[in-house]
């Protein structure tokens, strides 16, 4: 059996006559028409089961258009929040082929806010989905569905690259933190951390978690959410989540003598450059180097042809790659 698994983040999915965050912005009835038929082609492309997406603003509009399109189950946690006919908060869903047996809220660890010193409201920025899915070969299935706090004041946040390591990480940014000049980094930190705790709580269930993250490629963010040393240096447990990214190798065929490895594909583009945002997560039941895994890696697919259109209509589109992982079975 093989499944395949996607995130989408939609892109201000606001249905007319209603707009996002100012009134001037909201799309006419052509251009909707234009949106939803872009998506629904895309979703056809992905070819996946289950779904999850981001910045969903309009969900009765989403579920009639994923129910079209043969996903029966659909399931939100959260309203968005609608200020007379404009939308000033977003939400996330999920949509599956196979039956949501249970669907819920994840709520915030308020020990881990405390922990890393956050002043201010303690909740997520988009309150996730904790979804458990009965699979056709009747394995409970737990998926996550995210979209963590964004960079939106374009803040000081570090970048990191592979070969530093957690308390590179961890030294670096603790400057940041006791100041105000990453306050959404910070948040994004708490985030991830009461993900991972509520993520630890799942006992003998494969996990998968379909996010935008906000952060990129080896941020710290990352191993608040997948390192159980992120939370205790002297763990022994090692990864609660592996990058489903590096879980598989896409084959070359007649390779060059002188190809060089394939990079990363950018999932979303700012002032030109580009950034690894969209992500999707999985436990040690799929790692491929479990020996008592249940299942492997078979695919993995990153949906950016409209990002390398160089246009300035990705808002009739979406502004991230969608990023699909075959799972097979057996």
């Amino acid at each position: 059996m093989k499944i395949k698994v996607g995130t989408f983040n939609l892109f201000q999915f606001v249905e007319p006559p209603y707009s996002w965050y100012t009134k001037k912005e909201r799309f006419s009835q052509e251009q909707w028409l234009e949106k939803i038929t872009w998506i629904k082609s895309q979703i056809l492309k992905m070819d996946c089961d289950i779904i999850g997406f981001q910045e969903v603003f309009s969900k009765d509009a989403l579920e009639s258009l994923v129910k079209e399109l043969g996903f029966n189950y659909f399931e939100t946690v959260d309203v968005a929040k609608l200020t007379k006919k404009t939308y000033i908060s977003t939400t996330v869903a999920i949509a599956s082929k196979f039956p949501i047996v249970k669907t819920q809220r994840v709520k915030v660890n308020i020990p881990t806010f405390k922990k890393h010193n956050f002043v201010g409201h303690y909740g997520f920025a988009r309150v996730p989905i904790k979804a458990t899915i009965m699979l056709p070969n009747q394995t409970e299935l737990v998926v996550y569905v995210a979209h963590l706090k964004s960079n939106r004041l374009n803040e000081f946040e570090y970048v990191f690259k592979e070969e530093h390591d957690l308390t590179h990480k961890k030294e670096s940014v603790a400057k940041a933190l006791k100041g105000t000049t990453s306050t959404s980094l910070h948040q994004r930190l708490c985030e991830a951390s009461s993900l991972f705790f509520n993520m630890k709580r799942v006992k003998n269930k494969p996990i998968i978690l379909l996010c935008d993250l906000n952060d990129k490629e080896f941020s710290l963010s990352i191993d608040a959410l997948t390192n159980n040393n992120y939370h205790d240096e002297e763990s022994e447990e090692g990864y609660l989540l592996h990058d489903a990214s590096y879980q598989y190798t896409k084959p070359i065929h007649n390779p060059h003598p002188e190809q060089k490895e394939l990079k990363r594909k950018f999932t979303s583009y700012f002032l030109a450059k580009g950034n690894v945002l969209d992500y999707i997560f999985i436990s040690n039941h799929f790692e491929k180097n479990n020996e008592e895994k249940i299942a492997k890696v078979t695919d993995y697919t990153v949906f950016d042809e409209h990002l390398q259109e160089h246009t300035k209509m990705h808002i009739l589109k979406s502004d991230h790659a969608q990023v699909v992982c075959e799972l097979s079975f057996g």
